[in-house]
Formats: C-alpha cells, sequence, structure tokens
C-alpha cells in the first residue's frame, strides 16, 4: 500500500463522507439494520451514531484501511456498539453461509476492485431472505452528466481510492440475484452532478 492510501487517502475520505447531505442519507439508512449485522466498508466508523442498538446484536466491520478501522473501534468503543473488526477486502468473507441478518453498504460499492464476487459474498452471508441496505452514488441517468463521468472517471479513481463514478449500484445488485425491494434515486443537492447522483434502497435475498 502506498503513503498516500496509507496516510493521505484516509482523511479524505473521512473528510468527503461525513459531509452533512451524506450524514443525512446515513441518519435515514442505518438505523433500519437488525440483528447480526455486516457492514462492507465501515470505513472510520461513520454509520455507528446512527445504528438503533434496541435493533441489533452486533456489527461485523470490514475494510480493507487498518487507519480507518482502529478509527471505527474506537467510536464504537464510544458509541457503545458491539463491534468486530475485520481488516479485508470483500471478495472473501470469513462468515458462514446464511450467518447475518443485514448487510449495510454506504458508499462503498463504487469502490470495491472485485466487485461480482464481493456481492457474491454478501449474498452468500445473508441468511433467505436477508435484508442488504444500501446508499450510494454511481452512473448518472442524464447524458451529459454521463459523459463527464466517463471522462473524469480514469483520474479520479487513483486519487479516491478506486472510486467508479460510472458503476450502477441497483443494477449490479441485480446482477448478482439479489431482488430490489425499494429504490430511490435522485441527486443530491450542492454537490457535483458528477458524484451525487445516489441510489438509496433495500434489496433482499431471493
Amino acid at each position: 500500500m502506498s503513503f498516500y492510501d496509507r496516510v493521505i487517502l484516509p482523511p479524505l475520505i473521512r473528510c468527503a463522507c461525513s459531509v452533512k447531505p451524506i450524514d443525512r442519507l446515513r441518519a435515514r439508512v442505518v438505523p433500519q439494520a437488525r440483528g447480526r449485522v455486516l457492514e462492507i466498508g465501515a470505513g472510520a466508523g461513520l454509520n455507528l451514531r446512527h445504528y438503533d442498538k434496541a435493533r441489533i446484536d452486533t456489527v461485523v466491520g470490514l475494510d480493507v484501511s487498518a487507519p480507518l478501522l482502529r478509527q471505527a473501534e474506537v467510536e464504537a468503543a464510544r458509541q457503545g456498539v458491539a463491534f468486530t473488526p475485520l481488516l479485508l477486502d470483500a471478495a472473501a468473507i470469513p462468515l458462514p453461509d446464511a450467518s447475518v441478518d443485514t448487510v449495510l453498504v454506504t458508499f462503498t460499492l463504487c469502490s470495491i476492485a472485485a466487485l461480482a464476487p464481493a456481492l457474491a459474498e454478501m449474498r452468500r452471508v445473508l441468511h433467505p431472505g436477508g435484508t442488504l441496505l444500501f446508499v450510494e452514488h454511481g452512473a448518472a441517468p442524464d447524458a451529459g452528466v454521463a459523459r463527464a463521468q466517463r471522462w473524469v472517471e480514469p483520474l479520479w479513481k487513483p486519487l479516491a481510492g478506486g472510486c467508479h463514478l460510472t458503476r450502477d449500484p441497483a443494477q449490479e445488485l441485480e446482477r448478482a440475484g439479489f431482488v430490489l425491494e425499494r429504490l430511490d434515486q435522485a441527486y443530491l443537492r450542492h454537490v457535483w452532478r458528477g458524484v451525487g447522483y445516489i441510489s438509496e434502497g433495500v434489496a433482499r435475498t431471493a
């Protein structure tokens, strides 16, 4: 891992992902989690204060960044959330089949390198009928914005931890075999549209 990825990128990600419009989305989505939760891209623990502790048993937090995951552990202790860190990629999740009630992904699907295997793993560890809660940015429906995303993405990815601007999270979930129970999509206000087209919803295992 490069100096940039180890030292510079983690605080940049924390800053970008904690702005008020994004935090409001977290506050809307995260409290829906219940039971044993697997959080993909737990990062610096920005979701931890939004969990409804009366609904959850424990949170398994997976991330590829050791500095961010250490921050998540500190935040979990502060919030009183039972938290187990997993420092690894989502393409191989060391949990048994059908062992979690909720998978939570917030602004993470964009940056997973091997997305198809990771989604297959998320589906595997969810129990039948389990819930995947998501709020993600991705490919915009407007032609002009989509062109800008395609142009910027090669420059953007190495600076933003591998973040793809042109992925369609809802489409990727369906392709992985999830059933979309609810999907809301809109642009965030006061954010460049290239990074501000948001898909929020609930998916279930078939």
